[in-house]
């Protein structure tokens, strides 16, 4: 899969197509955030600002993350003027820092989504209140099936739940969006893997702050 490329639309709707980026943002971002990004671009009128989003897959080999990463930075820095990283750590055991450091460029706060949605010290404080806890964000309750279901081979073989999921004892969906169809999924979710569910309003977290700051760029 390759990576996708967003345009931000001009105040009167429109896209623009080519032209000189030099006074422009690029987001590089987890696919599994595009939906939220585009949404705080629109919300706050970031008209400079575009997105190209790394495929989600990449999370099943986050050993990838770093490289694929450094790849699109160095083919984005001759052309904008800035470029951030829209990842956290994301499992690269600080590989991914790493990355950013070299080439010069930031990434937003936090170990994963989870981290800068709901905020870094209420997270903290939701996993020590329950360790047991799996987090299901929007993109996750959307693509549970493909992202969690299949990859752990549970719609083969369901009787690997309590192996893979025996020692949880809730799903916290962390929900960006209040959405009822997303309810149910997170209900179907925390159904199929045998928890109970329990529900967070997070909005766009720390991901509405990372992006606006490129207001002042």
């Amino acid at each position: 899969m390759t990576a996708q490329v967003w345009p931000a639309p001009l105040p009167d709707g429109t896209v623009p197509l080519s032209g000189d980026a030099a006074g422009r943002v690029l987001i590089i971002a987890c696919g599994a955030l595009a939906r939220e990004c585009l949404a705080v671009i629109a919300k706050n009128g970031l008209s400079h600002v575009d997105l190209q989003c790394l495929p989600a897959q990449l999370h099943n080999r986050p050993e990838k993350i770093p490289e694929a990463v450094r790849a699109a930075v160095r083919a984005a820095k001759s052309t904008y003027g800035k470029v951030l990283v829209g990842y956290g750590d994301c499992g690269t055991g600080g590989q991914l820092d790493k990355v950013v450091a070299e080439e010069g460029v930031e990434r937003i706060e936090g170990a994963h989504c989870y981290a800068f949605y709901t905020g870094i010290e209420a997270f903290a404080a939701e996993e020590e209140s329950e360790l047991g806890t799996f987090y299901l964000t929007d993109f996750l309750a959307r693509h549970f099936e493909t992202l969690v279901i299949r990859p752990l081979g549970l719609d083969v073989y369901p009787e690997l739940r309590d192996l893979y999921f025996g020692h949880y004892t809730r799903l916290l969906h962390l929900a960006q969006d209040d959405d009822a169809d997303l309810d149910e999924r997170a209900h179907a979710a925390a159904d199929r893997l045998g928890l109970r569910l329990e529900k967070r309003r997070t909005g766009y977290g720390l991901l509405d702050d990372f992006l606006r700051q490129t207001q002042a760029a």
